[in-house]
């Protein structure tokens, strides 16, 4: 009796899905900067929640913008100096999204590119 009772209960419990799935990983993008330009690690990303790496490969300090065409909201990395990493986690809806360096005339001088959100 105790028998069937142990492999019915494992078997209940094999047959049931998890109650809580786990949470997909983060979609990781690389942009590496340096005078004057910014290189993507990749054109587009999946929707939902990213982590965005500003690598400075430069000999000034840069910093990182992104919003989607036609949003509002502007996603930002801080100022990173030369030879250092920063880095942004946020969640992503589905677009086109604008990055740029802010400082002084960079922008203007060719830092900047579009990222794909799918």
């Amino acid at each position: 009796m105790k028998t069937r009772l142990a492999t019915a209960t494992i078997l209940a419990f094999a047959l049931v899905p998890a109650a809580t799935a786990a949470a997909p990983t983060p979609a990781r993008l690389q942009v590496s900067g340096d005078e004057f330009s910014l290189a993507l690690s990749r054109a587009s990303i999946r929707k939902g929640q990213a982590i965005i790496e500003l690598v400075n490969y430069g000999e000034d300090d840069h910093d990182l913008a992104l919003r989607r065409i036609g949003g509002a909201r502007t996603y930002r990395v801080g100022v990173v100096e030369p030879g250092q990493t920063g880095s942004l986690a946020a969640r992503f809806r589905p677009g086109r999204f604008t990055l740029w360096c802010t400082l002084a005339d960079h922008r203007t001088r060719g830092m900047r590119a579009t990222l794909t959100v799918r």
